[in-house]
């Protein structure tokens, strides 16, 4: 049977392994931050008539720039966006892949300040781009003055900033986003993939985007949209950027259905947004949970915790999966990330958590 070793792949990826979480089939699965709600009734009936909309024309490519999601998605970001300074694509991670296409490649790099999430190192990874993995203290968090002194140190081409954070739930004090774009050589891109999830008072970097033509923030419908399975993230950056990420898309590659389904969902946001407050009452459960057991818990911001537990983090992985609930080994030694779920599920998981003590 061939393998990888007996084909001419480049020498930068053997022995490495794809990305990805575990994908079994357990009673409570809170290992990838999806929306553990279904989609409400009425959403899924007109996100099906939009869809069937299109299907006669399916004959035709879609909208190439699909020019009108991206005015839906600028309505809904606010912040006096309009469609120019917004782009979308199969989720933020194919966003954040073709910002280091345009911006990154060989000869260039990207910085990110880890823990963080593990596709940027593998999207530099995949676009010739040299990875930097910068660091955090020892509560995961990034003071503005450490961030500068990094920035200054590599002079990246692009910075990965995360807020909030994955794996650690953490969010930017407004001053790191500020004090990088004034260091940064090149590109700043603030992930923002969990905003909605944020306690009060959290600043968006949406907010400083007016004057900052190097400042990117993406976004995606995944999480508190509860629209995982239907692939779609986006960007808001100064129009000079959507013209820069268009120059290295592939062609028509939103497809008409796709376009249809995020239309009818963004026009449905309040029912689909609606249990955001109930993601964010249990993530408040489960850490206060936590801390009056005695575990470390880091700080979120978003729908899921980060928490310490004792000795291997493999083998409590394992015990947590013995009593049907999956929860995610980021890497992290003597931590685990648990995804905030329906009370249900935060039933679940409280109570085999109990057999870590």
């Amino acid at each position: 049977m061939t393998t990888l070793d007996d084909l001419p792949i480049r020498d930068d990826l053997r022995g490495r392994s794809p990305y990805g979480a575990p994908q079994l089939d357990v009673p409570v699965r809170l290992n990838t931050n999806e929306n553990s709600y279904p989609v409400p009734e009425p959403v899924v009936e007109a996100i099906g008539k939009a869809v069937a909309a299109e299907l006669r024309d399916l004959n035709r490519y879609p909208d190439r720039d699909a020019v009108a999601l991206r005015a839906d998605l600028a309505a809904y970001l606010g912040h006096g966006l309009t469609a120019d300074h917004v782009w979308a694509a199969n989720g933020s991670n194919e966003i954040q892949q073709q910002l280091l296409q345009a911006f990154g490649g060989p000869g260039r790099t990207a910085l990110g300040f880890t823990p963080a999430y593990s596709m940027h190192p593998l999207l530099a990874l995949g676009t010739g781009t040299r990875w930097v993995p910068g660091v955090r203290d020892a509560d995961f968090g990034l003071s503005a003055a450490d961030a500068v002194a990094q920035v200054r140190a590599h002079r990246p081409d692009v910075v990965f900033l995360c807020s909030p954070n994955n794996p650690t739930g953490t969010a930017l004090d407004p001053a790191v986003v500020a004090a990088v774009l004034d260091e940064a050589p090149g590109m700043v891109v603030v992930d923002e993939a969990y905003a909605e999830f944020a306690r009060p008072g959290t600043v968006s970097a949406l907010a400083v985007l007016p004057g900052h033509p190097r400042l990117v923030v993406t976004r995606t419908m995944s999480k508190a949209f509860g629209f995982a399975g239907g692939r779609l993230g986006y960007l808001a950056a100064d129009p000079a950027v959507v013209e820069a990420v268009q120059l290295v898309r592939l062609p028509y590659h939103l497809s008409a259905l796709t376009q249809a389904a995020a239309r009818a969902a963004l026009a449905h946001r309040d029912a689909l947004l609606g249990t955001v407050a109930a993601i964010k009452e249990q993530r408040d459960r489960i850490v206060a949970t936590l801390r009056a057991r005695g575990h470390r818990v880091a700080d979120s911001d978003a729908n899921f915790v980060l928490f310490a537990v004792d000795g291997d983090q493999g083998a409590a992985w394992r015990t947590l999966l013995d009593a049907g609930v999956l929860v995610r080994d980021v890497g992290l030694p003597g931590w685990l990330r648990v995804t905030a779920g329906t009370p249900a599920e935060t039933d679940a998981f409280l109570t085999a958590t109990e057999k870590l003590s």
